[in-house]
């Protein structure tokens, strides 16, 4: 197992080494080189700190915000609700899936605040008066499905509001509490964090999102910079783009967003494959197919009944009725959910399709991601023959 190396900030500083190796010849050529590194690295932090953009036109903000996720009226985010009778957006649901909601739960709509009192029509997309008003603005706080309330910028704290998922280490907690581990219980079903939920991914412990075993510590709110280290300093706010250029600052690989997978500082094994080398992106996903293995191996020798996972198809697990691993297209629909739940699987399952509901996990926060797969893989090792020689696990101390 890898030994993990140093930050990328340790690794910009100068190194005095030349009496460690007694070579005071080279010592100011040395000196000079780390001077140059320091300079750099104190360039780059500079430039995040002052670099101020020049202000866009209406025109601008307006076709960004177009291309964006939350202007498209055709998304099953806008659309889920337009063929029932009558055809509105559920209370429970509006906040985050129409403008109107959002500003009902605001208290924009001279209702209570914090409280969405009706549902919404349909045809509503996330528009500009969502986030343009005075209780947006003033927004501080936010409270995620684990109870825990979390203070941030107002500009952070909206995007907060909608992209914490529905469910957390809590609610799993609650629904298998004072069962057997391993027997089927009719009384259990899949627990579903939600979609894009970047915001829980990103606070790691201090919202609670993804199921943490007891006894186990996890990483907290991933900052990053100091100037990189919330929503809107990554994102842009109306495209919600991420600059490759922003990054390329520190990351010196990046050049486009297609670089992003290939990002990397420390070099633990993770998945264990013997290659640190990978980006942290290729490590979690190694330890996601590692784990979607371990679940079915757990449903077919332990349960009995062997399950599919099929990431955009409601409820996502499926019984695999010819038992070849794979969804054919009779099996990814909901009267063949799989249905035969033990607390173990819940938990391993929620976990397993929270990595999945943040396809930007491994920058929003990789240390609390490889912790919760990799404690999720010794929980099914318990029962079911896992190897799992050479996983490293963040703040453990590796050798």
């Amino acid at each position: 197992m890898k030994a993990e190396g140093p930050t990328l900030w340790e690794a910009g500083l100068p190194v005095r080494d030349d009496v460690a190796n007694g070579s005071e010849r080279e010592a100011p050529m040395k000196r000079a080189i780390g001077l140059i590194g320091l300079i750099v690295l104190v360039a780059g932090i500079t430039a995040l700190s002052v670099a101020q953009p020049a202000p866009e036109s209406v025109q601008a903000v307006s076709g960004k915000w177009a291309r964006s996720g939350h202007s498209d009226a055709q998304s099953e985010s806008f659309t889920h609700w337009n063929e029932d009778e009558p055809p509105v957006i559920p209370a429970g649901c509006a906040k985050c899936h129409s403008s109107y909601g959002f500003l009902d739960y605001l208290g924009e709509d001279g209702t209570s605040s914090l409280v969405v009192d009706s549902a919404a029509a349909t045809g509503s997309v996330i528009s500009c008066n969502a986030c343009h008003n005075d209780s947006a603005h003033a927004m501080t706080e936010v409270e995620f499905p684990s109870g825990a309330t979390v203070v941030s910028s107002a500009a952070e704290a909206n995007c907060m509001q909608c992209h914490q998922g529905r469910s957390s280490s809590n609610s799993v907690a609650r629904a298998i509490e004072g069962l057997a581990d391993d027997e089927v219980n009719e009384n259990l079903a899949f627990i579903n964090a939600h979609y894009l939920i970047a915001a829980s991914t990103q606070l790691g412990a201090e919202a609670g999102g993804a199921y943490q075993y007891h006894g186990s510590s996890y990483a907290g709110r991933f900052t990053h910079h100091a100037e990189v280290s919330t929503c809107v300093q990554c994102h842009d706010v109306h495209s919600l783009d991420v600059s490759g250029g922003l990054c390329s600052i520190c990351h010196v690989n990046v050049v486009d967003d297609s670089d992003f997978e290939d990002i990397r500082v420390h070099t633990a094994d993770y998945d264990g494959d013997d290659f640190a080398e990978e980006g942290i992106a290729k490590e979690i996903g190694g330890m996601q197919i590692m784990l979607g293995e371990a679940i079915q191996a757990y449903a077919d020798s332990i349960i009995g009944k062997p399950l599919v996972y099929v990431s955009d198809a409601y409820p996502y697990f499926f019984v695999d009725s010819d038992a070849d691993g794979r969804a054919d297209s009779d099996e990814a629909s909901f009267g063949n959910r799989y249905q035969s739940w033990t607390p173990r699987l819940v938990r391993c399952a929620y976990n397993y399709h929270f990595v999945f509901q943040d396809p930007g996990c491994y920058v929003h926060n990789p240390d609390y991601i490889v912790q919760i797969l990799h404690d999720t893989l010794k929980d099914l090792a318990e029962v079911v023959a896992l190897d799992l020689q050479g996983l490293a696990r963040p703040g453990d101390n590796l050798p």
